[in-house]
């Protein structure tokens, strides 16, 4: 099913409320700015920055 359009246009980093944005395989969404990764598991994103997957770029 994947992530609604509606609800990736409002959703926001939790640390620094930057944009975020899809990754390619849509398994999570990415920002740039606190290089963290928020996983999606059942269709709904993990908006915890505890959860957040450390990016190494």
């Amino acid at each position: 099913m994947g992530i609604d359009k509606e609800l990736l246009d409002i959703l926001a980093c939790p640390k620094c409320k930057g944009d975020i944005y899809l990754t390619e395989n849509e398994d999570g969404l990415i920002c740039d700015a606190c290089k963290l990764k928020y996983e999606i598991k059942d269709d709904i994103p993990i908006m915890l920055i505890d959860e957040a997957i450390k990016l190494d770029v």
